[in-house]
């Protein structure tokens, strides 16, 4: 299969009450696990380059990493910018052959947001990438509050800024490590009624897992943002491995062992967002 956009994969979705898996990567090993379970379960794929990992490993060598797995998938694969925070963290992610690119302008006043986001989607859409904003700000487990999405101010932010993704604040957390919250479905379904643009939850970890479902299937929620809950996954894998032998060193052959844990992790979270 090739690499395709961000729309390619959300109109679908829109179309056919389902959500597409928004998988946040760190390096090579969790990557290459996404695809295999993607594959393994027929579905396409967004692999996610967020701050923490671009902080690792620089854009141009995380393009041609996505792009290269892409090429080998018999699923459908987005190479997606999470949280670029710049109008130049997009354009590299763009020149470095991603498919889709997230502006986060969600901290700034709301014509600020829309002003600058609008000018990222139109860079974007020239260059044939896809392009995710957000309106509202969804907070940090531990640390920044949230602010809820105000409807209103979503149809105005997709109407003048042209997204092809809107990320929304609805009782959604990032860094959660359990599910004991939820999302607020009546600020959903009242977002829903201004907007036909596809609807993305940041923070997915944190969302009960019957509610993920319920929303991939009935809800213009297409995108779930998960990266937590398989960062931890990897993280228990890599524990056993490293404990199992205090001698070995091959660092190679200790993060193989993190393969098969991981694959079935991401198995169980891509399962949810599947239609009925």
């Amino acid at each position: 299969m090739s690499l395709v956009t961000l729309s390619d994969v959300l109109q679908p979705a829109l179309r056919d009450g389902h959500a597409v898996a928004g998988l946040v990567t760190l390096g090579w090993e969790d990557m290459r696990a996404y695809v295999a379970a993607a594959e393994a379960e027929g579905v396409p794929i967004i692999l996610q380059a967020g701050p923490s990992c671009r902080e690792h490993t620089p854009l141009p060598v995380l393009g041609k990493m996505f792009r290269h797995l892409a090429e080998g998938a018999s699923v459908p694969v987005v190479a997606h910018l999470d949280h670029g925070y710049t109008h130049e963290d997009c354009r590299i992610a763009i020149d470095s052959g991603f498919t889709s690119v997230m502006f986060d302008g969600s901290r700034k006043p709301l014509a600020q947001n829309i002003a600058e986001t609008a000018a990222i989607a139109e860079m974007a859409h020239a260059a044939g990438v896809s392009c995710e904003g957000e309106i509202g700000f969804v907070g940090y487990s531990g640390g920044e509050g949230s602010d809820g999405t105000d409807p209103d101010e979503a149809a105005q932010f997709a109407r003048e800024t042209g997204v092809d993704a809107m990320a929304i604040s609805v009782g959604n957390v990032h860094l959660q490590q359990n599910k004991e919250g939820g999302l607020d479905e009546a600020r959903i379904r009242a977002i829903e009624t201004v907007t036909e643009v596809p609807l993305v939850i940041h923070g997915g970890s944190g969302v009960p897992v019957a509610q993920r479902s319920a929303l991939a299937r009935g809800s213009k929620i297409c995108k779930f943002n998960i990266g937590t809950e398989l960062r931890m996954a990897f993280g228990t894998a890599l524990r056993a491995a490293v404990n199992a032998d205090p001698d070995r060193f091959d660092r190679v052959q200790i993060l193989k062992e993190t393969h098969e844990p991981v694959v079935e992790a991401t198995r169980r979270v891509l399962k949810a967002f599947k239609g009925a």
